[in-house]
């Protein structure tokens, strides 16, 4: 009978939440189990860093978001920053730590509020390309045609951002979703022991293996961008 493999790169990986410069030197093996295991493991199960302090309080905002989505609470997690107390972005903020001027980045999975997003999308997109909604000025229509481009790329991946479709009455889904994203931090704002942060954001997903494979892409890329602006070694 031969043991189970555990990556040597996550054999230090032995507390809740990770320092960055040790994900980021693990990242460097470029395996991609490596990824998958932070992805799965650190990035989104257990108590994210931004509720340490008050577990119970993560429970609650889950329940009442799942109630407004019409899904389950175990279908709610955090990533980024209020995850790992840290950014992982490929960009100036990898490393910044969670604090009042950061987001709080939620995913939700669930294949039935995928379809129900991704039709409110479709019905968007049909009625923008067809004159029937029209964008009230210049900075609206450029953020219509960018969400235009790469929103069926994402969906192709099985996730869909809320935020991409506008929120008028023709699409209650998207509109009912960030009425609920917007009362939940309103909510948190009047609650002790809350974090203070910038705002809530959603991604949601069809199933949990896109969830973890589009971690696992960021991850590789927080990793390309750390290798790219590191000094060279002598």
């Amino acid at each position: 009978m031969q043991p189970f493999e555990v990556p040597t790169e996550l054999s230090g990986f032995v507390h809740t939440y990770p320092a960055a410069q040790d994900v980021l030197t693990a990242l460097q093996s470029r395996r991609p189990d490596v990824r998958y295991s932070i992805a799965r493991l650190w990035l989104s199960e257990g108590i994210p860093f931004a509720f340490k302090a008050n577990p119970s309080l993560y429970e609650a905002l889950r329940i009442w978001l799942a109630r407004r989505f019409d899904i389950q609470a175990k279908q709610i997690t955090v990533i980024g920053s209020g995850r790992q107390g840290y950014s992982l972005s490929p960009n100036a903020t990898l490393g910044r730590v969670f604090g009042a001027q950061s987001d709080l980045d939620m995913s939700a999975i669930s294949s039935t509020f995928f379809e129900r997003l991704k039709q409110a999308y479709l019905r968007w997109e049909r009625d923008y390309s067809g004159g029937l909604v029209q964008p009230r000025h210049t900075r609206e229509r450029d953020l219509w045609n960018e969400n235009k481009r790469f929103c069926p790329l994402g969906i192709a991946h099985g996730f869909i951002d809320p935020h991409k479709i506008p929120t008028w009455w023709r699409y209650p889904e998207a509109q009912a979703t960030l009425d609920g994203l917007w009362r939940a931090h309103e909510k948190l704002k009047t609650t002790a022991g809350a974090p203070t942060l910038r705002r809530i954001s959603l991604r949601v997903y069809i199933d949990w293996d896109c969830f973890v494979r589009q971690i696992a892409i960021s991850l590789e890329a927080a990793a390309r961008y750390h290798r790219s602006t590191s000094p060279a070694r002598p």
